[in-house]
């Protein structure tokens, strides 16, 4: 059986995949997360969201 592109390429890839609050994360972050532009005002909304919900806040929109 002839091995595939994917399986015999050399380029580096994580060897774990990370999701949601997995590693840390900014108010920035959670913003774009949710597909909206990054402002003042979102980035304070998030930074009291993270505060309340801790990693939970990055998860709702990562999987």
């Amino acid at each position: 059986m002839k091995e595939s592109p994917e399986e015999t390429s050399t380029t580096s890839r994580p060897s774990r995949f990370y999701t949601g609050g997995e590693r840390p994360f900014d108010p920035e972050d959670v913003v774009m997360a949710s597909g909206q532009d990054v402002t003042p005002e979102r980035v304070e909304r998030a930074k009291r969201l993270i505060e309340e919900k801790g990693a939970a806040a990055v998860e709702r929109y990562l999987p």
